[in-house]
Order: structure tokens, then C-alpha cells, then sequence
């Protein structure tokens, strides 16, 4: 199971590998997606760590699902 992460904020690919880098230390496996502005992450990782994570890149985290 997934859980989906909806980011404002990102403009560009580096904006991409910044949320990348940040998730990547929660979720190896951890998807970005410029196009959708979103993240796909295992299920298991707790949203305040999700939040914590991307806020902490610099962007902002509109919804978890």
C-alpha cells in the first residue's frame, strides 16, 4: 500500500531532487512527480515525518492520502 503526497511549491527538476533527497531518508523508494506535484511513499511512514521531511526541503505538504 501507497500513501500519496500532495506538495506545493515545486517548479523545476532540481525542485524535484531536493523532495527527493528529503524522502528518500523516510522511503528509499520514494516517488516524485513534477508533473502531478506530488510524492508517492510506502504506507508504513507516519505523515508528521512526511511533513516534517518536505517542509523541511522547503516546500509545502497540501494533502496525504
Amino acid at each position: 500500500m501507497k500513501k500519496t503526497v500532495k506538495i506545493e511549491g515545486m517548479m523545476c527538476q532540481m525542485c524535484v531532487k531536493h523532495v527527493t533527497k528529503a524522502l528518500s531518508a523516510l522511503d528509499p523508494a520514494a516517488e516524485v512527480s513534477l508533473e502531478n506535484k506530488c510524492a508517492t511513499l510506502d504506507a508504513a511512514v507516519a505523515d508528521d515525518a512526511i511533513r516534517a521531511a518536505v517542509t523541511g526541503a522547503g516546500y509545502e505538504v497540501v494533502g496525504i492520502e
